[in-house]
């Protein structure tokens, strides 16, 4: 079998990986500029009422990752045979179109139509994470992927606070035309500077099903399916908050005159710990093994969502987002990681694929939830149903984990 993981040159997995960090921070950036204003620009548009806001809020940010868990398998096993780099450049590019192009909406339809194009053609972090993990030695695993994870952490920390600046002083409409700019920007730079030397895998003999057979092997494992669970359940959580944030803020400083900002403060405090917590905690599993790492870390996400059911403040509740931030930072390295080695080399586009359209249903579902949830009973009542949720998840990730089973592997450098 054609190897098409290992780089020419020891130095290459370097380049790619700080080359790609920026790259996909300034990604992030872009895709999350959009996330404090808008609400409040879809008012703009015509939904007039908090229900309606926030419905239409859950609708738009499910409505992308809904095709994406269509989509993202199909992209992984294009990966596999074409190359890691393309479909990393494929996906910023689109992005860039989609959602420079939200600037021109006239009506919350044509957002929701935009969003669908941007899960079809987009998804960077999956790409991103497989192309590290492809060229990234085995050793270095976790600080690999906690370094893409700070990425995505720290872009989602930065984006919201700026968005929401750049909402109060030049408008929503310009603001998306920066999205989309820090989007081509990152096309750019992993046009000029990731390499990656794939040759394309020779065909096994016999029937293709034999091989279909080892892929649904794989992702059935009871450990890959709690890696699955862990990381469906996050999205979930997460993207059930992130539509309904400004109007929580919004409830709880009613007389603030930057709405925008203050909640672009208390969405991105999170991704500012979890940037930190992620290539730190990704360091300390490259030492004591994934597992603890991420056991602990997934117990902490649900203990630290419940709290924010009662904030009464908004400082209460950036300080709270700030601990969660650190908890999520843990998980979805350490989790990555397991996938990693738990996945042949040359099936981890594919494995990876699949993971992401696992989460692309957890990102449908929880903006549809989280936002209804919202409009028929209470915003509160999405923090502690999360919280639950995540809590149930991390038990079961313990039991599908345990010390010495044949389906968990103790992820350490020996």
């Amino acid at each position: 079998m054609a190897n098409s993981q290992q780089p020419a040159a020891p130095i290459s997995w370097r380049r790619n990986l700080y080359a790609l960090w920026i790259a996909q921070t300034l990604t992030i950036v872009g895709f999350s500029l959009r996330a404090p204003f808008l609400p409040f620009f879809i008012e703009d548009l015509g939904a007039q009422s908090f229900e309606a806001q926030a419905l239409w809020s859950g609708v738009i940010n499910a409505g992308g990752a809904a095709v994406m868990a269509i989509s993202a398998p199909l992209w992984g096993i294009a990966s596999d045979r074409f190359g890691r780099r393309p479909m990393v450049l494929r996906s910023m590019v689109a992005g860039a179109f989609t959602i420079g192009l939200m600037s021109l909406a006239t009506s919350p339809w044509h957002l929701l139509i935009l969003r669908f194009f941007e899960g079809a053609f987009t998804g960077t972090v999956t790409a991103s994470t497989t192309l590290v993990a492809s060229t990234t030695p085995r050793e270095r695993m976790g600080f690999g992927l906690g370094m893409m994870q700070m990425a995505v952490f720290s872009g989602a920390s930065v984006g919201p606070l700026f968005g929401g600046i750049l909402a109060d002083q030049i408008g929503y409409r310009p603001t998306f035309v920066v999205a989309g700019s820090c989007l081509f920007i990152s096309a750019i730079i992993v046009l000029t500077q990731v390499r990656e030397n794939f040759t394309r895998p020779v065909r096994a003999a016999g029937p293709e099903d034999v091989s279909r057979e080892k892929l649904s092997t794989l992702l059935l494992g009871s450990a890959m399916l709690a890696m699955i669970a862990v990381l469906f359940v996050l999205r979930i959580a997460s993207s059930a908050i992130q539509p309904i944030m400004p109007l929580y803020v919004q409830q709880l400083s009613p007389d603030t005159g930057s709405v925008a900002t203050l909640a672009g403060l208390t969405l991105g405090i999170a991704g500012l710990t979890s940037a930190i917590a992620a290539v730190t905690l990704g360091r300390l599993a490259d030492r004591i093994g994934q597992r603890p790492v991420l056991l602990v870390s997934a117990i902490g996400v649900g203990l630290l969502y419940l709290p924010q059911t009662f904030a009464q403040t908004t400082t209460q509740l950036i300080v709270l987002q700030g601990l969660f931030g650190i908890a999520a930072g843990g998980v979805l390295p350490s989790a990555n990681a397991i996938v990693a080695n738990l996945t042949p080399a040359e099936r981890r586009g594919a494995v990876y694929g699949f993971t992401a359209a696992a989460t692309s249903v957890g990102g449908f579902l929880g903006p549809l939830g989280g936002s209804s949830l919202a409009a028929a009973v209470d915003i509160r009542y999405v923090f502690l149903v999360s919280g639950l949720l995540m809590l149930g998840t991390g038990l079961w990730v313990i039991h599908a984990l345990k010390p010495g089973g044949a389906s968990s592997p103790e992820i350490r450098v020996r």
